[in-house]
């Protein structure tokens, strides 16, 4: 598929991005820097790729996201909320519950904000509710969300998209659903995908996103896992 997304860049201008399936990104910037986000264990139904990188995000401590011994390289771990810039990337952690009753189901979620190369990504984890005024505004307008669409474990896929437009990134990415890799018994991408008319699917390829050239108002971008 060709994709304004896909055509390869240098990363001093662009920062790469490559879904590992479920809950998983690979960042790579012109820095050197490579951040990978919630890695999963066995059981998920994702082959488990080989990956290195120098900082790991895990939203939560369950065994499809905390998986940290499966990334090369000695990375700095980061799973609690607040501040902390690592070899000039900025990690933000809000607190955020993955259940709707306060964290009594299924425990407690971070919310990352992560700024590198003059972009702002948001990942949500395994969010399990929508988000009240003030968190909801405070990440507001951001480069690129992660979001996850599956539902019963997360958001489905309504609350999904209420969130996309409530924090209007300029491009989302779902994440966390049923496809051909895992077997978890929950939606596919479908149900979230046909309540936008902007999407655009991308095919088994990273993607760059670059600084001033996203589009705008939100664009839905599908991608493939890469496995």
């Amino acid at each position: 598929m060709s994709s304004q997304f896909t055509q390869e860049r240098d990363l001093s201008s662009a920062v790469r991005v490559s879904w590992l399936g479920h809950a998983m990104f690979l960042l790579e910037d012109g820095s050197g820097h490579r951040l990978v986000t919630d890695p999963y264990g066995e059981g998920v139904g994702y082959s488990l790729p080989r990956v290195e990188a120098d900082i790991v995000l895990v939203s939560h401590d369950h065994f499809d996201h905390n998986n940290v011994d499966l990334v090369k390289g000695n990375p700095v771990v980061v799973r609690e909320a607040g501040r902390k810039e690592i070899d000039g990337v900025l990690v933000e952690g809000f607190p955020t519950f993955h259940d709707a009753s306060g964290g009594k189901e299924r425990g407690r979620n971070l919310i990352f904000r992560i700024r590198m190369q003059g972009l702002t990504f948001i990942h949500l984890g395994d969010l399990g509710h929508l988000l009240e005024e003030e968190p909801a505004s405070e990440l507001q307008g951001a480069d690129v969300l992660f979001v996850p669409v599956g539902g019963t474990f997360t958001v489905d896929d309504a609350q999904a998209a209420e969130l996309v437009r409530a924090l209007a990134p300029r491009v989302a990415v779902p994440m966390h659903f049923r496809n051909s890799g895992c077997s978890f018994p929950i939606l596919t991408e479908e149900p979230f995908l046909s309540r936008f008319n902007r999407v655009e699917r991308v095919g088994k390829k990273p993607v760059y996103i670059a600084p001033g050239e996203l589009p705008e108002p939100t664009l839905i971008l599908v991608l493939d896992y890469l496995g």
